[in-house]
């Protein structure tokens, strides 16, 4: 079994047409709505001693992506993302453990500590001659401690958009 004990210390470089770092929200209570970010930087430092390893994102809020053009306009107003203010969102790794990634997600100049459980999917050799390793990631913050704070129910009290958001991501690294 592969562990990321197995991942060798070097700099690794997000392979950004195998990557993804989306989002569930509940929508009136019944649904899920599912959204991405497509502009996504991610950089990854793996050290000898793993406790010195790094990993930091940063996601260029305009490119949220729900497939609904008006929900996608609505997530860049200052109802949300507020992306004209707010380009940015970033996260910075503060642990790194066996399962799980603590660190600061910042949106919208609010910083807040999140947790990742992870699962390391594995190394590969690519046909290129170059190596990756993949690992998916679950998260859930409140939007409203982001100041992401539109606030509207529907009749009989459901509201439009649910408080928590699970953070979901994709990742694919090549070895630099």
């Amino acid at each position: 079994m592969v562990s990321l004990n197995d991942i060798a210390p070097a700099t690794w470089n997000i392979d950004a047409d195998h990557t993804e770092i989306g989002f569930v929200a509940r929508h009136l209570a019944v649904t899920k709505v599912k959204g991405r970010f497509t502009d996504v930087s991610v950089n990854a430092e793996v050290a000898e001693d793993r406790k010195n390893s790094t990993l930091e994102f940063t996601v260029q809020t305009a490119s949220v992506q729900t497939r609904n053009a008006d929900r996608d306009g609505h997530l860049k107003s200052a109802d949300f993302f507020d992306v004209e203010k707010y380009p940015t969102m970033t996260f910075n790794a503060t642990n790194i453990g066996d399962d799980t990634i603590t660190g600061d997600l910042t949106i919208k100049d609010v910083t807040k500590p999140v947790t990742f459980d992870y699962e390391f999917n594995g190394i590969s050799d690519d046909p290129w001659g170059g190596t990756r390793a993949g690992f998916e990631a679950q998260g859930e913050i409140n939007r409203k401690d982001f100041g992401l704070s539109f606030d509207a129910a529907a009749p009989g009290g459901n509201a439009l958009v649910s408080d928590k958001i699970k953070i979901n991501l994709d990742l694919e690294f090549a070895k630099a």
